[in-house]
């Protein structure tokens, strides 16, 4: 792109509105699939993120979280350089979130989102209502001109002090007089540690004992995109603020700030051995400070009262402001967080897919179902029978000893057809009348098919089983079900295939023909040698008996010999008929369970297939090339590629005692 700002393009999407779409896919393809309550948090998590990125991304929102006593107003007083959230012995001191912004422009929706009421929000530069407009002032800057309505004024504590006058340092915009407090002294020079475009809150006490209190601070520490945790000496090692709130920001390091308050009560060196206390239970949250040299979250220690740490913390807001990645890196933990909890509805134990040798057992079931085998045996035999009665002797023919069996007249009919005639048979395919079908079914070589119902539940299951194996539970059932489905209706189906796969009354050989006319002809012959031979018997004719008696032999031999051949030369078309018979059913049966089963299963493993990439995507753990950041911008491995703070992280343990 060419201009000025061209350095400024993107060189790929930001790895984060990819994350956001692949999320957005993957609640679209498994609503069917898992439960709205597994899914509860990713969709509140998807809409978190919209309503978030639609609002000032030039806008960092930090909440001071801490217990009833913590000092957490007074450290807030101490960052905003006014007296803004009330302080005290009373508790709860805060009964509702006070919010302080540097630059209100365009902040005014991220406090609706959060729900602070418009008598709580102030603007950094001039003690106002921030739901009304801020005039532009001419000349020096006037501040702390109007109070909230319905607060009381505390003017006595915090005075107006323009640069150059007494009692206010070089370059600073405030000074503080009146109860001896250094909240507002030395907060560095505005524009070497600008906090433009930070909007600070002050929680409620989250162990509060107000009813509602700890309701709404769980509710706004999930939309803000930094939250400073403000401990005391006291209760830092509180067992439900580290299994309630510390150890479910494992992977929010990076948006996250301890502050040990109050240090000045601590004597000597009781300060470094209560922060070391502190890094070793943080490491056990998975805070990752300290010992290990992870990354990890920044330590301050700090007193409000005495000002000790205050500008350090000053100096770490304004870092994370400056660079305006809170919100992306916030809502890339979030993400990681989210993605965290479903990977068991995800993520299975192997690889999702029927192998080939699953499919083909099922067939081989689904064959051995309708008797396919069986089938092909019994056409086999069945073509044997009817070309040894084609080309058998016409004694055996005349006498029944071939043909009389009911079990292949009717075939044997069908094929030899009258002497010496080619013809083809009925198709079984044909259409007719039920009742004339079903006469035609009777006998052993015309039974209705009936698809045996246990070895077809037996292959469903089998099949279901080795689909599902190593999906996670929600697939596993998906699968399972899509298998159930089919197989319902599967035993009919392989009924009516059966049928229409009926072996077809193949044309009468024409060899056949042939070996018949010469059973004749044999026949025949032995015949008239029996009569030549009656006769030169009683001696009405006068001629030797051998040549009668060689023409009985060459008639009598000739016709088994003759049958014997025919029978050998058909038993390869005969085993190639069965073997038809029995493709022919197995491609029926396999099919159906095809139509019915194995369709439905592989659109189930395929729909898990893409959830698991949409997932992938999700997690972070896409192809390199689908995370880039901007040009420019680092990537940051552990929250999948949102860039991280620089100088933010690491072992940060920092005290301005000197």
């Amino acid at each position: 792109m060419d201009g000025p700002n061209a350095s400024a393009e993107p060189s790929v999407v930001d790895p984060l509105t990819v994350r956001v779409e692949a999320l957005g896919e993957l609640l679209g393809l498994s609503r069917t699939r898992i439960s709205p309550d597994e899914l509860a948090e990713s969709s509140e998590l998807l809409a978190r993120v919209g309503e978030r990125r639609r609002l000032s991304l030039d806008h960092t929102v930090v909440a001071m979280a801490g217990a009833t006593g913590s000092g957490k107003s007074t450290l807030f007083n101490a960052l905003t350089g006014l007296e803004l959230s009330a302080t005290g012995v009373r508790r709860p001191t805060t009964s509702r979130p006070v919010a302080c912004a540097w630059q209100p422009e365009r902040a005014a929706g991220l406090l609706d989102r959060l729900g602070v009421a418009p008598q709580d929000r102030y603007a950094r530069y001039g003690l106002r209502d921030m739901s009304a407009p801020v005039p532009a002032e001419t000349g020096a800057e006037r501040e702390l001109e109007a109070r909230p309505q319905g607060r009381p004024e505390r003017q006595e504590h915090v005075l107006p002090c323009l640069p150059g006058q007494s009692g206010a340092p070089d370059g600073a915009s405030h000074c503080s007089v009146g109860d001896g407090a250094e909240a507002g002294r030395d907060l560095g020079d505005v524009k070497e540690q600008s906090l433009d475009g930070l909007v600070l809150i002050d929680l409620p006490d989250h162990d509060s004992a107000a009813t509602g209190h700890r309701e709404q601070v769980d509710r706004l520490l999930r939309l803000v995109d930094v939250v400073v945790w403000v401990l005391d000496p006291e209760k830092y090692a509180d067992a439900a603020l580290h299994e309630r709130y510390l150890r479910p920001l494992a992977g929010h390091a990076d948006v996250t700030v301890l502050v040990l308050n109050q240090v000045d009560r601590l004597p000597g060196d009781t300060a470094d051995l209560v922060l070391d206390d502190l890094r070793r239970l943080l490491d056990e949250d998975g805070l990752a400070v300290g010992e290990h040299g992870e990354a990890g979250a920044v330590v301050l220690a700090a007193s409000a009262l005495t000002g000790q740490g205050v500008p350090d913390l000053r100096a770490v807001l304004a870092q994370i402001v400056s660079e305006r990645a809170a919100a992306g890196r916030r809502l890339a933990a979030d993400m990681d967080r989210m993605a965290s909890g479903l990977q068991p509805l995800y993520v299975g134990e192997g690889g999702a897919g029927l192998t080939d040798p699953a499919r083909e057992e099922f067939v081989d079931r689904l064959a051995d179902a309708v008797g396919a085998a069986g089938a092909g045996q019994s056409a086999e035999k069945e073509w044997s029978s009817a070309a040894w009665d084609a080309c058998g002797t016409p004694w055996s023919r005349l006498l029944g000893e071939r043909a009389g069996s009911a079990g292949c007249s009717r075939f044997v009919r069908k094929m030899t057809g009258s002497l010496g005639r080619r013809t083809n048979g009925p198709r079984w395919a044909e259409v007719r009348p039920p009742a004339q079908l079903a006469k035609e079914q009777s006998g052993p070589s015309g039974l209705r098919p009936t698809a045996s119902r246990p070895v077809i539940d037996e292959a469903v299951r089998g099949l279901s089983a080795d689909a599902a194996r190593g999906l996670p539970v929600p697939w596993a059932r998906a699968v399972r079900d899509a298998a159930r489905r089919g197989g319902e209706g599967l035993p009919a189906a392989l009924d009516a295939a059966a049928v229409r796969a009926r072996p077809r009354t193949p044309e009468r050989p024409g060899w056949w023909s042939v070996a018949a006319a010469v059973q004749w002809l044999l026949m025949a012959l032995a015949l008239a040698g029996v009569v030549c031979l009656s006769a030169v018997g009683s001696g009405s004719l006068d001629m030797s008996w051998w040549p009668p008696l060689v023409t009985v032999a060459v008639g009598g031999v000739g016709g088994p010999l003759v049958s014997g051949t025919c029978r050998i030369a058909a038993r390869g078309p005969a085993r190639r008929y069965g073997q038809a018979a029995e493709r022919r059913l197995r491609d029926a049966a396999a099919d159906c369970g095809r139509a019915r089963v194995l369709e439905p299963v592989a659109a189930e493993l395929m729909r898990y297939r893409e959830v698991r990439e949409q997932y992938a995507v999700v997690a972070g753990s896409a192809p390199a090339s689908a995370r880039l950041l901007p040009a420019g911008r680092p990537s940051d491995r552990r929250t999948g590629g949102v860039p991280a703070p620089a100088g933010n992280r690491g072992d940060r343990l920092s005290h301005s005692s000197e």
